[in-house]
Formats: structure tokens, sequence, C-alpha cells
């Protein structure tokens, strides 16, 4: 067992188990499960015992929510079946007809895509504002807004927003706060530490770690905890025994993992700040990004993914860039140990900068050797130079 005095590879090594529990087994056992059975009729009708279904949470699911509770600092966590729907059962659990939502610009494609369609379709009025609002988010809300929806950094181009001072605006006005913190995970930034009620991660990415599971984590405070579990249990919408595993296991490794993607991302990117063809990093650790104070005096590390932009051109430059590449593999998703690159599509802002000097790539920086990785790149920008 650890506590807030161990350090945090101790804590993710033994969070969420213990051994003695289950016969000195160091990893708990997955159990497949959809009936439970009682003891005698009067515990089934009261369902007096722990455990009354598998959608209601097993031996497996508890020790994964228990070892995300103990890094989060929260009351209770809902284990899902992907970090989409990490997003969207917060959002259906506090949102009615008529409610009022507040979302950053610069947010996750798919949870604008579940705004601009399923939200307004119920009859929630769906507002977008602009990253580095900080507390005058105060002037956007109306006596409507239930939530603000946070994201930091942002999608793809890696907006630093106050966080601390749009959750104190927003909860003086009684709205629920939300942060998507997958980039950040909760090893370089606690949401609830800094005002944030619901704190959401696609665990596919870092907590996963090697691109082969799907889940995702909600992690709430005490002054939502149980509204955001009576949404999920009423919605029936749990994470698969195998898929809760594997994201444990990973979480084993997580930390160690962080300071490799951490320190190959920073290297890469300071190398690529210095290449011909390349405009601009996108990357909150560097001291030349608009929100380098804020991730400095908020965060305490920067994870793999970051993003360029190219010196001109358009699509065909970036196309010939990526298709260059023989180490970087083209695809989605991120936080695996290998390396991925995107070219970026920013045409759904409604409200943030789009005028950047040429296209957008994001980069995943995985564990591989910086210096291969660099020279991968060098090929992309080598090619890219003979692109329009």
């Amino acid at each position: 067992m650890t506590d807030d005095s161990h350090g945090i590879n101790t804590r993710l090594a033994h969070a969420g188990h213990n051994p003695r529990d289950f016969h000195g087994f160091v990893n708990p056992p997955v159990v497949h499960a959809s009936t439970v059975l009682f003891p005698d009729a009067a515990t089934l009708a009261t369902r007096n015992q722990k455990y009354i279904y598998g959608t209601r949470g097993t031996p497996t699911t508890d020790a994964l929510a228990d070892a995300i509770n103990e890094l989060e600092g929260s009351a209770g966590t809902i284990l899902v079946p992907s970090g989409l729907a990490a997003v969207t059962i917060p959002l259906l659990a506090f949102l009615s007809a008529g409610d009022h939502v507040l979302i950053v610009d610069s947010v996750y494609n798919p949870t604008r895509r579940f705004a601009d369609t399923m939200l307004a379709r119920l009859g929630v009025e769906v507002e977008y504002y602009e990253p580095h609002l900080g507390a005058a988010i105060a002037d956007r809300m109306k006596p409507n807004t239930r939530v603000v929806f946070t994201e930091s950094p942002g999608s793809n181009t890696f907006e630093m927003q106050d966080i601390p001072a749009i959750a104190a605006a927003a909860k003086a006005k009684g709205a629920i706060v939300m942060m998507d913190n997958t980039w950040a995970t909760p090893l370089f930034f606690k949401p609830l530490d800094h005002g944030v009620d619901i704190s959401i991660h696609a665990a596919t990415k870092y907590p996963g770690g090697h691109s082969d599971v799907l889940l995702g984590t909600v992690s709430a405070n005490e002054r939502a905890w149980h509204d955001l579990h009576e949404a999920y249990i009423t919605m029936g919408c749990c994470a698969g025994p195998d898929d809760v595993y594997q994201v444990l296991r990973g979480l084993r490794t997580m930390g160690v993992r962080l300071e490799r993607h951490q320190r190959n991302a920073l290297e890469v990117a300071r190398w690529l700040a210095q290449q011909p063809g390349i405009a601009e990093v996108l990357h909150p650790a560097l001291e030349s990004f608009a929100g380098h104070d804020l991730w400095k005096r908020d965060f305490c590390g920067a994870s793999g993914l970051f993003s360029v932009v190219l010196d001109g051109g358009g699509t065909e430059k970036a196309h010939t860039f990526l298709n260059a590449l023989k180490i970087f593999g083209l695809g989605y998703s991120w936080g695996g140990y290998e390396s991925l690159a995107v070219h970026v599509w920013l045409g759904d802002r409604t409200c943030t900068r789009t005028d950047y000097a040429g296209p957008v790539l994001r980069l995943q920086i995985g564990l591989e050797d910086p210096s291969d990785l660099m020279a991968d790149l060098q090929r992309g920008l080598d090619a890219a130079a003979t692109a329009s």
C-alpha cells in the first residue's frame, strides 16, 4: 500500500491492488462477469452486498478505479470503453434541454462533433470560447450555463488555458467545470487540485501505452461524483475486463515511459525549432511558445505530443513530408511506444487563430532513439522543400 509521501513511480507500481487480498498474487484477477449470485432471497431483494452485477463493478474495475482515484485525488472514477465516451457521458450527466455549455474552441474534434450534433439535437445551447479568456470566461456565462468544458493544452495547436482562473469564475456562477487532461495525465497536472470538478482521460493513450486498447476514465470531486455515477449506471456504458486489466498493467510503467516521452519530445522539438523549413514549433514547454508561462506555473511536466508548422505551402507539401517518413507511422491516437505523425485540419475552429504560416503537423514522439527520429524528420523536411 502507498500514500502521498511515496514517489510517483512507487505509487504507480502499487496503487489499486493489495496482493494480500488475493492470496498474494501480484496482479488482481481479471473477473469476467455479468451475473453475480446472492446468498439468499432477502439479500437479492435488498442488493445488500458489494457486487450485484457486472456493469456495476468487479474486483478488476475497482483495482483500476482505486488507482486512478489515488492519482487524481478524486471521490470516484468511472471506467468507460473509450476516450470519447469519457467526454460524452459527463456531458450527458450534467446537461439538459435548455442548458448552455461553454466549450474551448481548441477542443478535441470528436468532442465538438458530439456537441454540435447530439447535444444540439437534445436542446442544449453550445458556444465556443477562445482558449486565452481565463477569468473573462465569466463574461460569456449565462444564467443557464451549466458546464464549462476545458482542455489544456488544446488539441493539435496546444493553446494553454488558465484553468484555475476559469474554474473559479465558472464555479462562482454555479457551473460544473470539466477538463480533458489526456495530454498531461495526472502525473503532470491534477485538475481537481486546480478547481476542476471532473477530470477526463483517454486511457487509450499514456495509461495504456501500447496502442492496443481503448478505454476512458472520468474522475470527479465530491460535488460532482453522485450525478456522474448515476448517469454512468443509467447508461450502462462500462468497460470490458480485459481492457481494464491492460490499462492497469500499463499504469505500472507510465511514469518511466512518460519520462522518456518527455525527454525525447523536448530534444526533437528544440532541434526542429532550429531547422530550415519549420516556421513554428507548438510545444508548451518551449520558452518560445505563447502559453509557456501558464504551463510552467501549473504543470510539472510535458508529454510526447506537439505540433510543428511548416514554412509555407499547403496540403501537397504536408503530404510530401509525411510520405517521406520511414520511422514515424501515419495514424491517429498517440501515447503508445511508437512515433506518429498526422496533418492537422483546423477548419472546425470558430474563434481561434487559424493563420499559421503553413501546414500544421502533429507529432507523437515515442520511445525510439531521438537521433533516429530526427534523421527521419530530416527526410521529411528535405522532401517538403521540393513541394509547394
